[in-house]
């Protein structure tokens, strides 16, 4: 069973969300909050395996929650709830560390599997990122000092790369491209490497701004 908070201040909006996801037989929400400070309180009772965090909140904003989120230790995966317009909110909280993103007028099936990707460790930022995200990508300031021009991406590291942009986890890559786990997380920490990236999730952003990701 999956864990979730939803954190959402309109209450239309975060009842009908809730009763969607409990019609799921593997999620359960164990939390919901409307403000950014009941978030954090919320949050810190529940222990939960996924975050459904608005962006857009009265007390304490989005941003701010996964900034004290971060502070305090590993937050939960967290995946931004976000509407058409809010491209360069969504970088920053990509820069934040949230695992990706979805727009509100997402599917159930969409964001039931969203929520189980991230769930399993993948992430929920598909190669099809709109072309604002892209041109904002100098926005996140991702780059690591000092690196040199990195070296081409392997074909093997093009595959794990690919199956990373579908939000597949470690332990899904090894089973889709019979390898070990261990051989999986080697590729993905040489790709991160090699794009001068962090995580997973701004990985994928700077491949499609390279063109690795069509």
């Amino acid at each position: 069973m999956i864990r979730v908070c939803l954190v959402e201040d309109q209450t239309i909006v975060r009842e009908g969300l809730t009763a969607l996801l409990e019609l799921l037989p593997d999620i359960e929400i164990v939390g919901e909050a409307a403000d950014g400070e009941e978030a954090l309180e919320v949050i810190a009772e529940a222990g939960p395996d996924v975050v459904l965090l608005d962006l857009h909140l009265p007390r304490r904003d989005g941003l701010g929650v996964l900034r004290a989120l971060a502070a305090g230790g590993p937050p939960p995966p967290i995946l931004i709830l976000t509407t058409f317009d809010e491209d360069t909110l969504v970088l920053e909280a990509l820069q934040a560390g949230a695992r990706g993103y979805l727009r509100k007028d997402v599917s159930l099936d969409e964001l039931a599997e969203a929520i189980r990707r991230v769930a399993a460790g993948g992430t929920a930022v598909q190669p099809a990122v709109t072309a604002r995200i892209v041109e904002g990508l100098g926005r996140l300031g991702d780059s690591v000092p000092g690196l040199p021009r990195p070296d081409p991406l392997t074909e093997r590291e093009l595959e794990v790369l690919r199956l990373v942009a579908g939000g597949f986890s470690n332990r899904e890559i090894a089973g889709a491209l019979h390898l070990a786990e261990g051989t999986v997380k080697n590729h993905v920490s040489s790709v991160l490497s090699k794009l001068g990236v962090r995580d997973r999730t701004r990985a994928v952003l700077k491949a499609v701004e390279l063109g690795y990701l069509g």
